[in-house]
């Protein structure tokens, strides 16, 4: 009974797959067969024919998917240097065919981990391949970082080699971490075994498991640190301005534009609010002066971060729901106080509203901020790095790859020690004298 209209356009094509062939795009009216505007890659087909058997399948266009048999072995060397170099070709007609239908492509998302080969590897080759084919077109990367804990060896090394192409290609990357989502989920978990009033958990949801009863921690819900986790929700308010109408929209671009002043300083720390979906657990909703509390609060950040006693360059709040400009300005003010910001950027806030509230809530609140918090996330993989790159361990492994040397290891390292100073030098000027622009004098 759906009808496709322009927020349903941004990632989906209507195509009528009765004609044969490719199908011809239907621009609006009555939904025929919806296709995402997105190419899948993954070089262990494992997870991709997952999704091909799932509820999603009829979603993604079965041309728009290039997967392999054995996978790149948790190796960076073979994601970008050896799949990078075979799937080049294939890669770049499917991107083109998938821009091709677009009538105003306005960026790319690319969705990728840093932890394994295809996601650290392959994922940073496409970021590059996107520079080359579509240099004005803005590249967002939403990269998922490692845990302490993770059970791949040589992921420190993947991620730094990953970081050394963000660095150099990307627009905009929002990091995430794994550690925050199982954090959140935990949260989730205490919230519902503390009883609290109107917290009530719905049947075959996301946190509970196949028997009826309440997943444990242990069982690491993956599922739930998608959905839970707010990947996804994250996502999709990040781009509700392309999507819905709104007095006040924020056009995807003009996040980078705002909040990246210089051009390596593009790590953006992401908080959503409310944290948990009403799909799968009824709690009394949020006010919305809480909420905004709440978004500058380390407990909500998507990495393990705290952006309130660190340095701000710049921050934007997209706002979805019944929300008015003076319900922004008013805690704007209330919270400017407590934050720090750089002496020269003092009023470094962007705004957007969208009057779409999410389904299930009467509004939600997703805070980007440019902010030096991030270091500690950086200052970890290094050292992770290093203790593995001190003993020359697993090396030999990326070595034998044709086109890998040792000095990509060392370029990377200084890479990402470099982007460290930077955030050390900036970190440095906080709690220095605020400087009052000075003041155009009329004369009378």
């Amino acid at each position: 009974k759906g009808v496709y209209d322009e927020a349903l356009s941004s990632f989906f094509r209507n195509v009528d797959t009765r004609s044969g062939g490719d199908g011809r795009d239907i621009s609006k009216g009555k939904i025929c067969s919806l296709k995402a505007r997105a190419l899948l890659i993954d070089m262990e087909e494992g997870v991709v024919n997952e999704i091909l058997q799932g509820p999603l399948r009829d979603v993604f266009d079965s041309k728009q998917l290039i997967t392999d048999v054995s996978g790149s072995g948790n190796n960076w060397a073979v994601g970008h240097k050896v799949y990078g170099c075979q799937y080049r070709e294939n890669i770049v007609e499917k991107l083109r065919k998938t821009a091709e239908h677009c009538d105003c492509l306005q960026c790319f998302f690319i969705i990728h981990s840093m932890g394994g080969g295809t996601g650290s590897g392959l994922g940073t080759f496409v970021l590059n391949l996107l520079e080359d084919e579509f240099p004005e077109v803005y590249r967002f990367v939403t990269s998922v970082y490692p845990s302490g804990e993770d059970d791949v060896i040589t992921s420190p090394y993947n991620s730094v080699l990953a970081m050394k192409e963000l660095n150099d290609h990307a627009d905009c990357v929002l990091p995430i971490e794994n550690e925050s989502l199982f954090d959140i989920v935990n949260k989730i978990h205490q919230m519902i075994s503390s009883g609290k009033l109107g917290t009530i958990v719905k049947q075959n949801s996301l946190v509970t498991s196949s028997t009826g009863s309440t997943k444990t921690v242990q069982e690491k819900p993956f599922d739930a640190m998608n959905e839970q986790g707010k990947v996804t929700g994250f996502c999709a308010v990040k781009v509700v301005s392309a999507r819905f109408e709104g007095s006040l929209n924020m056009d995807l671009n003009e996040i980078s534009m705002n909040l990246v002043p210089f051009p390596r300083l593009h790590y953006l720390v992401s908080s959503l609010t409310p944290l948990y979906t009403l799909a799968d657990v009824n709690v009394p909703s949020r006010r919305l002066d809480q909420m905004f509390s709440d978004a500058f609060s380390r407990d909500h950040q998507l990495i393990q971060a705290d952006p309130k006693h660190s340095l701000y360059l710049a921050c934007a709040l997209l706002v979805r729901g019944n929300v008015q400009v003076s319900d922004l300005r008013r805690n704007i003010e209330r919270l400017k106080p407590s934050l720090h910001f750089v002496s020269w950027n003092q009023e470094g806030w962007k705004t957007g509203l969208c009057s779409v509230p999410p389904v299930g809530h009467s509004h939600s609140l997703l805070a980007l901020a440019n902010n030096t918090c991030v270091k500690p996330t950086l200052m970890e993989l290094k050292d992770r790095f290093m203790r593995l790159y001190k003993k020359k361990a697993h090396l030999h492994h990326y070595l034998h790859i044709d086109g890998m040397e040792q000095s990509c290891f060392s370029e990377a390292l200084s890479s990402l020690s470099d982007l460290i100073e930077e955030y050390n030098e900036l970190d440095a000027t906080k709690g220095g004298p605020r400087i009052e622009p000075s003041r155009l004098k009329i004369a009378v």
